[in-house]
Parts: structure tokens; sequence; C-alpha cells
């Protein structure tokens, strides 16, 4: 059976692309970033390309945002209104991983949140979590946050290194039936680093 995910944080600076990276080259998957805001001549479709290699599927932007800033704003910026029923999953014969924008409540319009559209796709969640101070809270949120709308989460990703009390209390609270994934930092941000890290991934069975 094919693997369809949505990967989300717990936050915008915990490493979801540096993971959809990871996890598109782990299981030989497409990859679709549906919101781009800024930054469009390094892009995250850019980067996966560098990190995984020219041979990866990646499926264009449904919306390509010149101002590196909230969705919401950036659409606001560029004259253009985001709509829920603007997304349809990209036709995918295989695997496919589908990064998000920021954290699960970054708005997309007036309405409507990043969760909002996991809820639309209608995806099994892989979070995020990186261990810095405060983290804990941002993920038991986010845990609660998922289970409130009944949204499934099959992976917790433990990206980069974490302090073991940390990490025991995001294992303890995880959303029932999730995995633990653990990766660890990347030595080097290229296609070498890459491999690198995922020799040496954790994944709970």
């Amino acid at each position: 059976m094919n693997k369809k995910y949505f990967v989300t944080g717990i936050g915008t600076s915990v490493g979801k692309t540096i993971v959809s990276a990871v996890l598109v080259k782990l299981w030989n998957a497409e990859y679709w970033k549906p919101i781009q805001s800024g930054d469009l001549e390094s892009s995250d479709s850019q980067m996966l390309r560098t990190l995984v290699g020219a041979e990866l599927v990646v499926h264009p932007e449904r919306f390509k945002l010149n101002t590196a800033a909230s969705p919401h704003y950036a659409a606001e910026v560029d004259g253009v209104e985001i709509k829920l029923q603007d997304f349809q999953l990209p036709a995918c014969s295989g695997n496919l991983i589908v990064e998000g924008a920021g954290g699960m409540f970054v708005p997309i319009n007036d309405q409507h949140f990043i969760l909002d559209l996991v809820v639309y796709l209608d995806l099994p969640v892989i979070l995020v979590c990186s261990d810095y101070l405060g983290s804990i809270n941002h993920s038991l949120l986010s845990f609660h946050s998922l289970n409130e709308r009944g949204i499934a989460v099959d992976y917790i990703v433990l990206n980069g290194e974490f302090k073991e009390a940390s990490k025991r209390i995001l294992i303890k609270n995880r959303p029932a039936g999730s995995k633990i994934i653990e990766i660890p930092q990347l030595e080097s941000l290229d296609a070498v680093g890459l491999e690198k890290a995922i020799l040496k991934i954790r994944i709970e069975n």
C-alpha cells in the first residue's frame, strides 16, 4: 500500500524540509509543497531536488507567493486569495510526501489554517518536533490539536539532538498509535549529509 503523508511541525523552523527530504529518499516518494511563501529562487522544492537528486518527482506548487510571510498575508500582498477548494492531491502512482508551511495554525486565509488543509486533503500526519526552549509545550499543544480534530498521527519525528528528559515527555504523551522516528542532525546540508543521516535513522516498529 502506498504511503501518503502530510508533514507538518510544532513550529516554523523545526526542520520540516530536511525531514521531508529524508523520508522522500527513504521511502522513494514523490514530493509536493502546496504553498511556497517567499524564497522563490531557493524554494523548498529546489532544496529537495538538491538533497535527493534530479530523479526526484517534484509536483508544482499550487501557490508561489513572493513574500516570505504567513501565506494569508503573502497572498494578500500578491493580490490573490487562497481557498481550500484550490487544492487537490497531485496524481501519484507511488508514495507521496506533502510538506506544509510553518506550523499547524499558520493561516492560509482569514478562516482557515494549515490544520484545515490537512483535514481537507484527508491525509495522516507526520509531526516534526525539535528540542528548544518551549518545544515541549508546543509539541503537547500540537498533539492536543490533532487529537481534537480527529487527525491520524502516524509518526512523531524527533529531529536533531534531544535531551532525554524532553524525549521521555513526548514519547509518553504522544498521540495513540503514533510511532517515533529519530533523525540525527545532518552533518552537511547536501546529498552526502542526507545519506549519512539516513543510515543513522531509528524508526519504531
